[in-house]
């Protein structure tokens, strides 16, 4: 597995999720008892990176830590773990394939 590291200096220095996501952040976070709202990490990963043009900057992945009260890093794993998480910008259309 190739390492996957963010793109530092085209994420700038902050991120907000969009108005009309935080029902949608609400939603996820309802799922889960007060006491396991780390456990929406990935569905909120989902929604910074649909609300940061495709891709997900260290400003998203900051905000998410915050909002489910978790470590940073622990919210960085999952996103370079999972392949569906973009962690460079990307253009207009991103294609995969896979090879097995």
């Amino acid at each position: 597995m190739a390492l996957r590291r963010f793109d530092i200096e085209a994420g700038g220095d902050t991120f907000a999720f969009k108005p009309e996501t935080e029902e949608k952040i609400s939603f996820w976070r309802s799922k889960y008892p007060s006491d396991k709202q780390r456990s929406a990490v990935i569905p909120l990963l989902w929604l910074a990176q649909k609300d940061n043009n495709g891709w997900l900057s260290e400003p998203a992945m900051r905000e998410v830590a915050d909002r489910l009260e978790m470590p940073y890093i622990r919210v960085y794993e999952v996103a370079t773990f999972y392949t569906m998480f973009r962690l460079q910008p990307v253009g207009k259309y991103h294609i995969q394939l896979c090879g097995t």
